[in-house]
């Protein structure tokens, strides 16, 4: 098996579960021998806080990797920091040279990458991270957001 890094309970678990699931498909596995090793060899993944996580499991509560994933996941969302990765929505800025069109589609490649962000919280990055200075469509575009926010 490749080496894994090991998850320690601050990074995303979604990340760590899609890394490990896609290293272990990629073992040249029987279809049937799949799902026993994910649940077998994901224990060797963790350390720290999960692996106390894990050693605190009911016996026999777990029936599929789906379940254990699903579990795993719920007890490691606090690790999904939301409130810093819905700042990084703020970071999105249009550059000097960049097109109102380019921004646009630049903008919801980011958005789409996060997790869920209120409507308002969106709007409010978009027209921050316009460049006043790029066009007067972008200074129209922006004027309209603000007086017009619930039309999205």
């Amino acid at each position: 098996m490749l080496e894994i890094s090991k998850y320690n309970g601050t990074t995303d678990p979604n990340e760590h579960v899609t890394y490990y699931t896609c290293t272990i498909k990629g073992n040249d596995l029987e279809d049937d021998e799949i799902e026993s090793v994910l649940l077998k060899k994901f224990e060797e993944t963790l350390s720290n806080g999960a692996m106390i996580w894990y050693h605190n499991l009911p016996p026999n509560s777990i029936d599929s990797f789906a379940m254990l994933t699903d579990s795993f996941i719920k007890a490691h969302a606090g690790a999904i920091k939301f409130e810093t990765r819905k700042l990084d929505l703020f970071k999105v800025k249009q550059k000097d040279n960049e097109m109102l069109r380019e921004f646009v589609s630049r903008f919801q490649i980011e958005h789409m990458d996060l997790p869920p962000v209120a409507d308002d919280w969106a709007i409010q990055a978009f027209t921050q991270g316009l460049n006043v200075r790029s066009s007067v469509a972008s200074q129209q575009l922006k004027q309209n957001l603000i007086e017009y926010p619930a039309i999205t």
